[in-house]
């Protein structure tokens, strides 16, 4: 996180980004063994990355899944297991110190072994999701009016309310 430092006399001024240890993954790995799960996961604000330490117990896997738009380095950080190299490839085992590229557009599973798999990866932020109209939506156009001087709004003829009817 990055602080703001008061320089001088003048108004208060955002403090330079700092480099630091932000976990011990070695340490996380060896807590008891806990159910699969992130253990860790980059939060800071600003960030362009996103990263987390995640553990699969023993037999546990993420199923073969293509991503088509990132980049992704894997590292294990303790046990072992086997990656994925989808239909094409064979499998690959992994272990402790084993540095992984995983390009965009790449099958990619694993599976991990006897006594589990504890992995940090790292990736370009994905970008915030936007709400945007579809295409074929047109212009928007403005809800009828309640009928009737007694009529009840309702989300569907009234603009001014938050709920969305299905």
């Amino acid at each position: 996180m990055t602080s703001s430092s008061a320089a001088g006399d003048g108004p208060a001024q955002q403090a330079e980004p700092v480099p630091r240890v932000l976990c011990d993954a070695r340490a996380l790995a060896s807590q008891p063994p806990l159910p699969s799960g992130v253990l860790w996961k980059l939060a800071e604000g600003g960030r362009q990355l996103d990263a987390n330490v995640v553990r699969l117990a023993p037999g546990g896997r993420i199923a073969a899944h293509t991503e088509a738009r990132l980049d992704v380095l894997l590292l294990v950080v303790a046990g072992s297991g086997v990656l994925g190299a989808g239909p094409a490839g064979s499998p690959c085992p992994v272990a402790e110190g084993a540095l992984v590229w995983l390009p965009h557009g790449s099958a990619r599973g694993i599976t991990a072994g006897d006594e589990g798999l504890t992995y940090l990866t790292v990736h370009t932020r994905r970008p915030g999701l936007g709400i945007t109209a579809r295409p074929d939506d047109g212009p928007a156009r403005p809800a009828p009016a309640p009928a009737g001087p007694d009529a009840v709004p309702t989300a569907r003829n009234d603009p001014v309310r938050s709920e969305v009817d299905p």
